[in-house]
C-alpha cells in the first residue's frame, strides 16, 4: 500500500510514522520545505531500530501522490483549507484512491462536499500524539462509499490502532462523549463548589484521571478549547448540555490561555505547573459504624471499614447500640436511622434538600474505591462538629483522602462522571457507535480510567440517574436531562453490575 500524508506537523508526522510501521510506502508532503525537513528528521529518529526508514519519502509536490492508495490530510482545522487540498489531490490521484481527513471537529460530509468523487472521502481521526494513542475513528460521511471506509479501517488496523467506526455527528464519538469533563468542572467552578486545584485533585484522586480538567485545558490551550466548545454549541443548534462556559470566555478574553502564554488556570511562568497531591491524613480506626444501602459505593465502604478495623454493620444488626457513625447510602425507609452522627450520600439531592436544618454532613464518592482514593464532603449551616469529625476519622482511617466542597447533588466528581455516562448513553442510543466502541474510544483516545458505559454499570445506573434527576431539579432541567435509554434501563431493573446487566451484560 502507498500512503500519502499532507502536513508534516505533529499530527502529520505521527501518522506518517504509523504508516511506515505498518509497512506502507509513505510519502510526506508539506508546502513549507523547512517543516517537511523537520518532519522527516523527526520520523527517521523514531523509526531507528524499527520499521525501515527507507519506506519514508519526502514529497516535494503533490504530483508525487499519483499512485497513492490512501491520502490522509493533517492540515489546519479550517474547512476551506481542507476543501482546496482535497480538490487538488483528487485531480492527481487514481479514481479509487481514498481521501481521508484527520479533522476532529469538521463534519466529514462538509469536507467531501464539492470534492470530485465524494464517495472516496472518509474521516480518519487520530489522537495526539498518534504514535502513543492507540485509537483511530473511521467516519463515513453522507456520500462515503463502503469500499473507501473499509480501506481506511484496514489501514488503521495495519497501523495497530483500535479502529472504531463513528457516525458523522458533531465531535464524532470521543470528543462528543468527553464534553462534560471540562464543562461540568467549569460549572462547579462557576458555582463556587471548589477552587481549581481542588477540582483537579478530586478528578485525579477520586476519579482516577491522569490529569484534572483545568490542568488539561492549560496544556491544550484555553482558547483552543473554547473555540471547540463554541463549535459544538453552534453545530448542535444550541444543545444545552454543550453550552460554552462564560467563565472560559473571560479567560480567553484576558489572554491567559494556558502554558503557551505562561498563565492560564495555573501560573506557568517558571515552567509547567502540576499541583502536588497531599498525603492521606491518618486516623485511628475502632468503634461501630453503620452503613445502609444496597448501592455499589455502600458495599465498597463496608469492605474498607472492615479492613481498617471498624465494627461495620447494616441497620438491622445494630440492636439498639449507639453507633460512632452512620453512613446513610440509602436508609431503611421503615425506620429512619438515628442514634449517632450521620453522613448522607448525596445522590437524590443536595444536603440542604435531604437534611434541611439537620446536623448531618453530606458525602459522595464513586466506585471503584480503594485506599488512596478521595471522598468529597460538604457541610450545611447546622451540620454538627461531631458529624464532621466522625466522618473524617472513618474515611481517613480507611486510607481515603477527603475534600470539602460546596453543596450539590453528586458534589463535583458525581456531577462530571454522571454526565459522562449520560452523554455516552445519548451517543449509544443515537447510533454514534457501539457500547464497546464507546468505552474503548474513551480509554484509548483520552486515557480515561474507565469506559463511561462500563463505569456507569459499576456505579449503578440507578445511582447515576438519581444524581442527574436531582441536578435537573435543583439546577437545570435541560442541561441535566437523562438520556431516554438510561431511564429505560433503570425502569427495567437493568442497573448494572449488581443487577447482572446494564449497558453491558455481567457475570
Amino acid at each position: 500500500m502507498i500512503v500519502g500524508i499532507c502536513g508534516a506537523g505533529t499530527m502529520g508526522a505521527g501518522i506518517a510514522q504509523l504508516a511506515c510501521q505498518a509497512g506502507a510506502r509513505t510519502l510526506l508532503y508539506d508546502p513549507d520545505p523547512a517543516a517537511l525537513e523537520r518532519g522527516v528528521e523527526r520520523i527517521a529518529k523514531r523509526l531507528k531500530g524499527g520499521a525501515p526508514a527507507s519506506l519514508l519519502e519526502a514529497a516535494g509536490s503533490l504530483e508525487l501522490f499519483a499512485d497513492c492508495d490512501v491520502v490522509i490530510e493533517a492540515a489546519p482545522e479550517r474547512l476551506e483549507i481542507k476543501h482546496d487540498l482535497f480538490t487538488r489531490v483528487a485531480a492527481i490521484v487514481r479514481d479509487d484512491c481514498v481521501l481521508a481527513t484527520n479533522t476532529s471537529s469538521i463534519p466529514v460530509t462538509a469536507v467531501a462536499a464539492g470534492v470530485p468523487g465524494p464517495e472516496r472521502v472518509v474521516g480518519m481521526h487520530f489522537f495526539n500524539p498518534p504514535p502513543l494513542m492507540r485509537l483511530v475513528e473511521v467516519v463515513a460521511g453522507e456520500q462515503s462509499g463502503e469500499p473507501a471506509v473499509a480501506r481506511a479501517a484496514e489501514l488503521g488496523t495495519a497501523m495497530d490502532r483500535r479502529v472504531i467506526r463513528a457516525a458523522d455527528v458533531t465531535g464524532f464519538l470521543v470528543n462528543r462523549c468527553n464534553r462534560p469533563f471540562n464543562l461540568e468542572a467549569l460549572g462547579a467552578l462557576t458555582e463556587r463548589m471548589a477552587d481549581v486545584e481542588t477540582i483537579d485533585r478530586i478528578l485525579r484522586l477520586g476519579g482516577g484521571f491522569r490529569m484534572g480538567p483545568f490542568e488539561l485545558m492549560d496544556l491544550v490551550g484555553i482558547d483552543v478549547g473554547f473555540e471547540v466548545s463554541r463549535s459544538f454549541h453552534e453545530q448542535s443548534f444550541g444543545e444545552p448540555r454543550w453550552r460554552p462556559s462564560p467563565f472560559m470566555a473571560r479567560m480567553v478574553a484576558s489572554g491567559n490561555h494556558g502554558r503557551k502564554t505562561g498563565r492560564g488556570w495555573y501560573d506557568h511562568t517558571d515552567g509547567p505547573y502540576k499541583p502536588a497531591d497531599p498525603p492521606v491524613p491518618g486516623a485511628e480506626a475502632g468503634g461501630l459504624v453503620v452503613i445502609s444501602g444496597d448501592v455499589a459505593i455502600a458495599h465498597e465502604l463496608r469492605l474498607l471499614g472492615d479492613d481498617a478495623g471498624w465494627d461495620v454493620r447494616v441497620p438491622e444488626d445494630v440492636n439498639g447500640e449507639v453507633p460512632d457513625l452512620i453512613l446513610d447510602c440509602g436508609a431503611n425507609e421503615e425506620e429512619p436511622l438515628q442514634g449517632g452522627p450521620q453522613a448522607l450520600l448525596l445522590t437524590e439531592g443536595s444536603l440542604a434538600m435531604l437534611d434541611g436544618g439537620g446536623g448531618s454532613v453530606g458525602f459522595h464518592a464513586l466506585p471503584p474505591l480503594a485506599p488512596g482514593a478521595l471522598v468529597e464532603l460538604t457541610r450545611g449551616r447546622d451540620s454538627t462538629d461531631l458529624a464532621v469529625s466522625a466522618t473524617e476519622r472513618f474515611l481517613h482511617s480507611c486510607g481515603l483522602h477527603t475534600a470539602w466542597v460546596g453543596d450539590a447533588p453528586g458534589l463535583v466528581l458525581g456531577r462530571v462522571v454522571c454526565q459522562l455516562v449520560n452523554e455516552a448513553a445519548f451517543a449509544l442510543e443515537q447510533g454514534v457507535a457501539s457500547a464497546e466502541e464507546i468505552d474503548d474510544g474513551m480509554v484509548l483516545g483520552l486515557n480515561h480510567p474507565h469506559g463511561p458505559l462500563t463505569w456507569g454499570d459499576l456505579i449503578g445506573l440507578d445511582h447515576v440517574l438519581a444524581v442527574l434527576d436531582a441536578l435537573a431539579a435543583e439546577h437545570s432541567p435541560e442541561r441535566y436531562r437523562a438520556a431516554p435509554l438510561l431511564r429505560r434501563l433503570v425502569a427495567e431493573g437493568r442497573t448494572g453490575l449488581l443487577a447482572g446487566e446494564g449497558f453491558h451484560r455481567h457475570e
